[in-house]
């Protein structure tokens, strides 16, 4: 007996040596792994069941998609560079895109290669059961119907002359198209085929295409050719296969669509010159069945408000009884603009901006393009030919269902409150119901705050009212307007809403059908509440949400769902407030029966996608450890088995764990943070700590965080990796408090942290972007505790900010120190105090903590000269103090090159002040304006031991 407790003594001994020897042996993340770390999207479950797709791709190079067996994870096909896939509607294929290779297209970039000379995408077409695949070179685009048939059709790049297609080997067979001889045209070849091939049709020429939702119909467009005006829109008979023409010789053919029963064809045409500035266009219907053709409308047409517009979406309504197109205004024109007698460089070119404009000037300019393609609704009654104007300059919106289905619609006019804004984004706005039949407008009401819509079955107009914290309907029927939830004893604002504006609701999770009645959301909880007002609302979920502090939400498994079919069963979602769990339940709409847990684990769920004809779904789950690989299971959810395997490099590198911490702000508000920490971490050891802070973040417990090059923030998983322990904190704020709130909630977390006894409190540092920056500027003001201070895009002074505009959008800034994440609640001569004590600029002289800021010159939302100002202040007060100024970059690095950069400076910036690294040159020595692009300088300085 001694002997075995031996034996398992050291038995027990060496499995834990082995297990340190094996976390001794993994390594840091470096800067290098982050192009080949993979993320997982486009995940898709085949309409039986039977199959799930998705494609994994790395940052940088070639990506993958892969086609497993729901039902058996070894049954796998993998197509390398695979993109932009669909399954069949049969569930037998696949079909989708193969990039070309990565470096293939990196070399020539290097060659200087020309665009058209540049590789192109191949199309796979592949068999699930039996595995083969069929690949097309040289492929545009491709398309399959929206709803049914297994059809496919194939469009193809123009061919290079002289050049030939290969022939795959093996498994693969390459389709090659016939090169015709080369002409001046933009139209290309056009293959129309089943899946399985059995089969085809080949068109040359061809500009555009669409199938039907049916997939009963395919219209093509022949492009011009040489100079002749022999340009046509046809349409392809696919039961029977007869191509027959629809429209030829007219100049452009544009926004073909088909009515939902494949009946009719409506189109846009022109006969102006190609050359024509301002051309006029003609709509067309054509009746499929009669096989007759008709103009419609077109300039001067009875009924109609100024010309077609070519930017105007054409649909029909469900029933096919109306068609809808867009109308614009008859061209303006200005004496100044035709005068050819002024040459360009004699132009004025200024802006004006007036007091009494709707909108100032930058954002008129950015929304220029926009109104410039603004068209206005109009319908054509296909029995009575009748052309009706539903939208106009008086009412310039309208919002209709979906489907088409109702006989109303609702139209939005804000004009009376768009100019304030500048200031005020909670502006209101007259809506109206308008009758699709006739265009009589009904005001529904004046200045109504939120999104207001039509329920499914058009009985009512229905919207969250901010102003009162209330969902609020509209019968259309009687005209009653009724408060759906002013008498129920809980909130429906957002609870944790913590800015100057209103707060808004937790949303609805819809209609059921027939409209009898409509389910929205608590804090916790679902209702059903009665739209007539004649039975009381209805706990759905019975108020567990409430007494477990669990967050229960409607799963929609349909998503062409309009409204609920309450004798289904009740999928919901699942989140735990305070520990962070999360997982599934199933109920019913009745409030009679609790909610059966399906799934509840210390995970973070996400993606749930049903297939359309059978029980078996797929979703997502992540923790910080766990990358979010795809799960197939059913709607019972017993048994989860993993179909995705997405990054098994992690295994190699340290990574980390992470806990979630309570601790309570200086006025003693619980809050809540997380504590990530080195995948060997030792309590017995100091570590550096990096804080890290953005409003709140603890429910992202159990998100998984990918190594990535840093648009702006510090890369969490790289640091903890590198042995440095991150904290992020919760922040609450108090109005017309933003820097004192932010003292006053991050600093006591990170002395909860230090308490813990593993902080090197000599080596603890600050990291934020844009309204994190702000907030790194601020505490840096307030306290020396933090050794080095990184600060992206930060305002440091509001007062000058507040008169800026965030010129990605064209908006003054006034609204955000007004009404949103600012927080101060007033303007700035109300409370001019407040701009100034809560701008770090003004206290820059009681700095010591050494900075690196980011803010880049093409910044769209903070003005770069906030950085500036930052940087100069330092500058002058002699404090160590660097400068990113990325050129061309916005708010947050777009370019990947840029990205990379940024990591290893902030990096470097870190290691030098926390770990005692080596200063790299760019931070001694700076970068000289006349070795920009001619260096990086991320050598590091060397050091005398």
């Amino acid at each position: 007996m001694k002997r075995e407790i031996f034996r398992s003594a050291i038995l027990l001994v060496l499995l834990v040596f082995a297990g340190k020897l094996e976390a001794q042996q993994k390594r840091s993340l470096t800067h290098a792994d982050y192009d080949a770390w993979e993320s997982l999207n486009s995940d898709k479950i085949s309409k039986d069941g039977s199959w799930v797709g998705f494609e994994i791709s790395p940052q940088e190079g070639d990506g993958r998609l892969e086609i497993v067996s729901h039902g058996n994870p070894n049954q796998r096909i993998v197509i390398p560079r695979g993109t932009s896939w669909a399954f069949s509607h049969d569930s037998r294929f696949g079909v989708g895109k193969i990039s070309p290779e990565f470096e293939a297209v990196r070399l020539l970039k290097l060659k200087k290669t020309k665009p058209e000379d540049m590789p192109k995408d191949s199309l796979f077409i592949v068999h699930l059961e039996k595995g083969n695949i069929e690949k097309y070179a040289r492929v545009k685009s491709y398309a399959v119907p929206e709803k049914a048939g297994n059809w496919l059709a194939i469009h193809f790049e123009k061919e290079l002359p002289g050049k030939e297609l290969k022939k795959e080997e093996k498994d693969t067979t390459m389709v090659e198209s016939s090169i015709p001889k080369p002409r001046k045209t933009d139209g290309t070849q056009l293959i129309v085929r089943t899946f399985d091939g059995s089969k085809q049709f080949e068109y040359h020429r061809v500009k555009e295409y669409g199938f039907s939702e049916n997939g009963t119909h395919l219209y093509y467009v022949k492009a011009h050719e040489d100079t002749l005006k022999n340009t046509g829109i046809f349409l392809l008979d696919l039961q029977t296969g007869i191509s027959k023409i629809i429209d030829v010789r007219k100049t452009e053919y544009l926004n073909p669509a088909f009515s939902e029963s494949s009946k009719f064809l409506a189109y846009l045409s022109t006969e102006d010159s190609a050359k024509a500035k301002r051309p006029y266009y003609d709509l067309f219907l054509y009746d499929i069945l009669k096989e007759q053709n008709q103009k419609i409308a077109s300039k001067g047409t009875l009924g109609m408000q100024g010309m077609v517009s070519k930017n105007g979406k054409l649909s029909f309504s469900q029933d096919d009884s109306r068609l809808y197109f867009g109308t614009a205004p008859d061209y303006v024109r200005y004496a100044y603009e035709e005068d050819t007698t002024i040459l360009d460089e004699d132009r004025v070119k200024l802006d004006i901006w007036g007091w009494q404009d709707a909108e100032i000037q930058p954002m008129q300019l950015r929304n220029k393009t926009n109104e410039e393609r603004r068209s206005y609704l109009a319908s054509y009654n296909l029995k009575s030919r009748r052309i009706v104007t539903l939208s106009d300059e008086k009412v310039p919106q309208v919002s209709m269902d979906r489907k088409r289905r109702l006989k109303y619609a609702l139209g939005f006019d804000d004009s009376a409150y768009r100019r304030n804004y500048s200031w005020d984004i909670q502006i209101g706005k007259d809506v109206y119901l308008i009758d699709l039949e006739t265009g009589t407008r009904t005001l529904v009401r004046k200045d109504v705050p939120g999104n207001p819509q039509l329920s499914p079955a058009g009985k009512y107009v229905y919207w969250y009212d901010s102003r009162d914290s209330s969902w609020v309907s509209y019968e259309v029927q009687t005209k009653l307007t009724r408060n759906l939830t002013k008498g129920l004893k809980v909130n429906f604002y957002n609870e944790q809403h913590d800015s100057p504006s209103l707060p808004g609701s937790y949303g609805s999770a819809g209609w059921l059908k027939d409209d009898v009645a409509f389910l929205v959301y608590d804090k916790f909880d679902i209702w059903k509440i009665d739209p007539t007002g004649k039975t009381r609302p209805i706990n759905v979920t019975q108020g567990e949400g409430r007494k477990q502090n669990i967050v229960y939400r409607r799963e929609r498994l349909d998503p062409e769902e309009e409204s609920i079919d309450s004798s289904q069963p009740l999928m919901l979602s699942l989140f735990h407030e305070e520990n962070k769990k999360s997982g599934y339940a199933i109920t019913d709409y009745s409030g009679r029966v609790q909610p059966k847990v399906l799934l509840f684990s210390d995970h973070r769920y996400l993606g749930l996608s049903k297939a359309e004809n059978s029980a078996n779904i797929i979703l997502r789950r992540s923790t910080y450890q766990d990358f979010p690989d795809v799960y197939a299971t059913d709607l019972v959810m017993q048994n989860l088995s993993r179909l995705s395997s997405a990054n098994p490099q992690q295994k190699e590198v340290k990574w980390g764990t992470v806990e979630l911490v309570n601790y309570l702000a200086n006025d003693g508000t619980p809050l809540q943070g997380l504590l990530f920490k080195p995948e060997d971490f030792d309590p017995e050891k100091k570590y550096p700590l990096m804080v890290y802070f953005y409003e709140r973040n603890s429910d992202g417990l159990h998100l998984y965080r990918t190594p990535a090059p840093s648009a702006s923030t510090i890369n969490i998983p790289y640091f903890v990796s590198n042995d440095y322990l991150v904290f992020v904190p919760d922040i609450k704020y108090d109005l017309g408090l933003p820097g004192p709130s932010a003292y006053n909630c991050i600093i006591p977390g990170v002395q909860s942290i230090v308490a813990r006894g593993y902080v090197d409190k000599e080596s603890m540092a600050i990291q934020g972007q844009s309204w994190g920056g702000y907030q790194v500027a601020y505490l840096i003001t307030r306290t020396n505790m933090f050794k080095a201070a990184g600060a992206g895009a930060p305002v440091v002074n509001m007062t000058s900010a507040y008169g800026g505009i965030r010129w990605g959008t064209g908006m003054s800034r006034m609204f955000q120190y007004e009404q949103t994440q600012s927080r101060i609640g007033g303007t700035l001569w109300d409370k001019p105090l407040y701009y100034i004590e809560n701008s770090p600029l003004f206290f820059m002289d009681r700095v010591n903590t050494p900075v690196l800021i980011m803010h880049n010159d093409d910044d769209g939302a903070v003005p770069w000269y906030q950085g500036i100002e930052m940087f100069m202040a330092l500058k002058r007060l002699n404090k160590p103090a660097w400068l990113l100024q990325y050129n061309g970059e916005d708010h947050n690095l777009r370019l990947r090159k840029n990205r990379k950069d940024l990591s290893i400076r902030m990096s470097q910036f870190f290691d030098h002040y926390l770990k005692g690294a080596p200063a790299p040159l760019w931070m001694t020595e700076g970068l000289p304006a006349v070795e920009k692009g001619r260096t990086l300088k991320y050598e590091l300085e060397a050091v005398d031991y």
